[in-house]
Order: structure tokens, then C-alpha cells, then sequence
């Protein structure tokens, strides 16, 4: 008896009294029409979702890239994200062999310029667009975040962002880039597509979050701790490493959700 009132409780008390509704917008193109008409394979993946919460203002916004090795996948508005409070976009992007480094990340920066140019019209805060992704998404994330040059294509700086949050990211150059350029797998390359090299001190909020070191891909673990260091050492105030023990790279992304809204609501509560 006293089990099921328990969990009575439980339940009562984390179910929320006032449920916020949210609105979607689907395939909307993040490159202007005249970009998206000339290229087909543009036209077919450079699109975005919107996922966003009704009749409030100023929310925070995660921007989402899906995973896949750059070379499969699909934008997604990933179930862990969803009636937080926040508005989520779900991405598409260019993949390999169709194309090569660097078109992946510029559509990424393509797309995460389309947010800061409109989320305002939605209700968002410009002021508190984060960046993550899992995998391959990670990767094209603390890509987008670090490098300041894909941004600033676009009149934006990358220190806009209110926090950037890789999942299981590599911070050395991705292997489908290596792969591309014909750069053995264990060639540990930290070069213009490795986010390694664009250590800074004054970048934005930086929280990597991996899988056990045990079970992750092979040195996953191991390059999101030496970004941790370097960054440390560059002089970097705000940077945190999470290692999820126990989960594997598939299987990190559903308990690093609650970290990554975690991170979203304290970044909000300080710029208050």
C-alpha cells in the first residue's frame, strides 16, 4: 500500500498542473531561394524543423544536428527535448560522398544563421541559442562554435551563442573527413576540421558530454577530455566534462538530455 501511494505522489507531483502547448514547422529552407534552386541536392537537405512553445516569449532555443557519420541520418526533434520549455530545431545537412568537407559544416553554419536571423519572429531570445547535436552532430556543433569563421559569413558572431553542447562529438578532424582526404583512420589529425584547433578563451559556455570511456568509440572519451584541458588551459572559465558511465555512444544521448536543459536553464537563470 504505502509502494502504491508512493508512487501516486510521485506521479501527481511530476506531472505538470499547466501543460505548454508547442507548434511545429516542417522542411523550412535555411538558405535563401536562390541558393536552394540551384543546387537540387540543397533543395533536398537543406532544410529544418522548428519546434516551438505557444503564446510565450523569450525561450531558450537548442539548435540540434543528427548523427550518422556524416554520411546518413535525418533531422529529428529528439523525444528528450520536447515539453521542456524550450524550442528545439531539428536539422538536415549535406552528407558525404555527395559531398566533402567543409559543405557539412557550412550548411550547419548555414542553418544555425537562419535561427539567429528569425527566432525572434517565433518568440524566441536571440540571447539564449545553444548549440549541440549528437555524434556527427556534436562534431558539426562545437565546429559551428568554435570556428568563428562559418559564422561570420553570415555578420555573426559565434560568441552569440548562449552555450555549445556537443554530444559525443570528435574534437579531432571527423573520420569521414579524414576518409575524404584520404588520412589513415588512427591519423589523429588536428587541423582546420578539427574543433581541437580552435581552442579560444573567450568562447561561449563549452559542456561535452561522452559516453564510458569503456564502451564509447574508439578514443571518444579520451579527445572530449584533452579538449576539456586545452580549453582550461587556453584560460577558458566555463568548461565541464560529463563521461555518462555505464552507456555506450548509442545509448549516451538519452541520459545526456536532462544534462544538456540542465545547462540551458542555468546559462537563462544567470543571464537574468
Amino acid at each position: 500500500m504505502k509502494r502504491i501511494l508512493l508512487f501516486l505522489l510521485l506521479t501527481l507531483f511530476s506531472t505538470p498542473l499547466f501543460s505548454q502547448e508547442y507548434r511545429t514547422e516542417n522542411n523550412i529552407h535555411y538558405y535563401d531561394e536562390k541558393t536552394s534552386k540551384s543546387d537540387a541536392y540543397i533543395n533536398e537537405r537543406c532544410v529544418l524543423d522548428i519546434y516551438i512553445p505557444k503564446n510565450v516569449k523569450n525561450f531558450p532555443t537548442v539548435i540540434w544536428f543528427h548523427g550518422g557519420g556524416l554520411t546518413g541520418g535525418e533531422k529529428e526533434i529528439p523525444e528528450g527535448l520536447k515539453n521542456k520549455g524550450i524550442a528545439v530545431i531539428g536539422v538536415n545537412y549535406r552528407l558525404s560522398p555527395k559531398v566533402n568537407a567543409p559543405k557539412y559544416i557550412e550548411d550547419a553554419a548555414a542553418a544555425t544563421a537562419w535561427v539567429f536571423k528569425n527566432i525572434k519572429d517565433y518568440g524566441g531570445s536571440e540571447d539564449l541559442v545553444f548549440i549541440s547535436g549528437h555524434s556527427a552532430g556534436g562534431y558539426l556543433a562545437i565546429m559551428v562554435g568554435l570556428n568563428k569563421m562559418y559564422l561570420n559569413k553570415y555578420g555573426i558572431d559565434a560568441n552569440k551563442f548562449a552555450g555549445i553542447i556537443p554530444f559525443s562529438g570528435q574534437m579531432i578532424s571527423h573520420f569521414t573527413t579524414r576518409k575524404e582526404r584520404g588520412i589513415d583512420e588512427l591519423d589523429a589529425r588536428i587541423d582546420e576540421y578539427a574543433p581541437l584547433h580552435f581552442i579560444r578563451a573567450d568562447a561561449p559556455p563549452l559542456l561535452l558530454i561522452t559516453g564510458d570511456r569503456e564502451k564509447e568509440l574508439i578514443g571518444r572519451y579520451e579527445e572530449n577530455a584533452y579538449m576539456a584541458r586545452m580549453m582550461k588551459l587556453k584560460g577558458h572559465k566555463e568548461t565541464t566534462l560529463y563521461e555518462l558511465q555505464g552507456f555506450d555512444h548509442g545509448g549516451m544521448a538519452q541520459p545526456a538530455f536532462p544534462l544538456l536543459i540542465n545547462e540551458m536553464k542555468r546559462v537563462e537563470k544567470s543571464r537574468k
